[in-house]
């Protein structure tokens, strides 16, 4: 059985981000990108960071959540 993002709850996600997203600022990227839905061009903002950064920050922090939660 595949298991997803959708599967998850808001405190699993978080957890699951916590646990497997080492670095601060990713973390909470991630958090703002899955949790509360901010588009990347307000995150770009907030961390002054390009948009391509932070597009490319929530693109490997996925990959490596996918990639653990998968394997439960």
């Amino acid at each position: 059985m595949k298991y997803s993002l959708e599967d998850m709850s808001r405190s699993e996600i978080e957890h699951a981000i916590d646990e497997w997203i080492l670095n601060e600022r990713d973390r909470k990227i991630l958090k703002r990108r899955l949790l509360d839905g901010i588009i990347y061009e307000s995150l770009s903002f907030e961390f002054d960071l390009s948009v391509r950064h932070i597009k490319n920050i929530v693109y490997k922090g996925e990959e490596k959540l996918f990639a653990k939660i998968t394997r439960k």
